[in-house]
């Protein structure tokens, strides 16, 4: 009779069973996974709680028309830090995810990542709720605050979950599904902006009801936490081997039945167990080069990202299109958004991701400078797709690319910290583009834009390691 226990799967041929069970057994067994339904099962629930995440992040841009039509808001103010300007919204907005992404995400390395998946997804749908109710410009960007500060925490979580759920092969595909999944969030709140912002149903501000809709996240996250379990990488690192030993189990036994035949021998990876990770670490090579690449990288995408993501509709009203036609042709851009991810899970794993990146901030730059000059509302919108498109690739690539670059031990606090100076400058961004928008035009705005892109181009394309179809503990090493 066996010994194993009940949905327990084998060691790899030739793996001795108690090395299978180590941190390092662990991980070579994830990485020898085939992709089967029960992978991408997984990936898709942690792209649905992202879903909320995407669409709170992203209501910034559509409801900034009615906040400014309800005269809590200007579009611009006289001085650069105007807090009743439409950039303070911004700014509020990546304030709380600076805080969150640079003191908080910690949190996951800690707590662990399904932990810190349901808290923040609660934490901001809670917040957001509460924003809706305010009724004056400095009570929405208290609570703005705050709501970032949770989706700050998720939107590094989740990216150190799928990294570590799914195997060497499948990353950058699993990073993409997650992507088509959580940019699908776009267009509709695009579309209900279009509906509900020129509107007032029940003479409540059409801009409320859009951001209430975004709050119902909290009513989904209790059943995603039941079906996802937690990283198996992550509860090896911290010592939880039976702990590890029977998630994996269970989801080997799960694969191996939609496989329909033994599951490929493991090759033992060599990531070393540290029972307490420490942050000097990231000082340390050689991820030191890493993270200061990361920075240089995260402070500008963000400037050329956020300053065409969060202001589409703002900027197609200063080219003299109408409101509900702005929202209109918004709608139509944001359609655009799940199709970069669609291109991605084609591509993702077939390129560099560093050759993705800055192939990605090219076109960024190059279709912004055409759309600054275009008064069509066909080439404004053909332009604005293509943005787009540059933009999610964009996102696809590096989502993926910074957590492969640090150890299981230190990778929420690690890509949390480099994250999180996108936070700070797309902060500031706000005001940055609300200043060149009110004495550059649209003009100067993709002028900061395209300058931003060509230093990402350079930090990436000249100083990023390669990572394709290498385990996590190569990278590491």
């Amino acid at each position: 009779m066996s010994s194993l226990p009940i949905g327990a799967t084998p060691a790899a041929p030739g793996t001795p069973a108690a090395a299978a069970s180590t941190p390092q057994g662990i991980n070579a067994r994830i990485d020898r996974l085939p992709a089967t339904r029960a992978i991408w099962v997984l990936v898709l629930l942690i792209g649905v709680g992202g879903w909320f995440e995407f669409y709170d992040l992203f209501f910034t841009a559509y409801v900034g028309p009615g906040l400014v039509k309800s005269g809590l808001y200007s579009t611009t103010t006289a001085s650069f830090f105007g807090f009743s300007g439409l950039g303070a919204f911004v700014a509020a907005s990546f304030a709380g995810l600076f805080i969150g992404t640079f003191l908080l995400t910690g949190l996951a390395d800690r707590y662990g990542r399904r932990t810190m998946f349901t808290v923040s997804l609660l934490w901001y749908s809670v917040a957001t709720l509460v924003m809706a109710l305010q009724t004056s410009s400095s009570g929405i960007n208290l609570w703005r605050f705050v709501a970032g500060i949770g989706v700050g925490i998720e939107l590094v979580n989740i990216d150190t979950y799928v990294s570590e759920l799914v195997p060497k092969h499948l990353r950058g595909r699993a990073f993409a599904f997650v992507h088509l999944v959580q940019y699908s969030a776009v267009p509709a709140v695009a579309l209900l902006a279009w509906w509900l912002v020129p509107r007032a149903p029940w003479g409540v501000d059409g801009w409320r009801w859009v951001v209430i809709a975004g709050a119902l996240g909290a009513l989904v996250v209790w059943v995603i936490r039941l079906c996802v379990p937690e990283s198996p990488r992550w509860l090896a690192q911290r010592g939880r081997t039976e702990q590890a030993e029977a998630v994996l189990s269970a989801l080997e036994a799960k694969i191996e039945a939609q496989y329909g035949r033994p599951l490929p021998a493991a090759q033992a990876g060599a990531e070393p167990v540290i029972a307490k990770a420490r942050f000097a670490e990231i000082w340390q090579p050689p991820y030191r080069s890493r993270a200061i690449t990361l920075l240089v990288f995260n402070f500008f995408q963000s400037i050329g990202f956020y300053g065409f993501a969060s202001w589409v509709p703002t900027l197609l009203l200063s080219k003299g299109v109408t409101i509900t036609h702005s929202l209109l042709y918004s709608f139509v851009i944001a359609i655009s958004n799940p199709f970069g991810p669609l291109l991605g899970m084609a591509i993702a794993d077939r390129i560099e991701r560093k050759t993705l990146i800055v192939l990605s901030a090219l076109g960024i730059a190059v279709f912004g400078g055409l759309f600054a000059t275009q008064t069509s509302p066909v080439m404004l919108m053909i332009l604005g797709v293509l943005i787009t498109l540059g933009g999610t690739l964009l996102s696809v690539g590096y989502h993926a690319y910074q957590t492969e670059l640090f150890p299981t031990r230190i990778r929420a606090t690690a890509v949390g910290f480099v994250y999180s100076i996108s936070r700070l400058s797309a902060m500031f961004s706000g005001f940055m583009i609300a200043f060149s928008l009110r004495h550059f035009g649209v003009g100067g705005v993709f002028a900061l834009i395209s300058g931003a892109m060509v230093v990402v181009m350079g930090a990436i394309g000249l100083f990023g390691p390669r990572t394709n179809n290498l385990t996590l503990e190569e990278i590491s090493r």
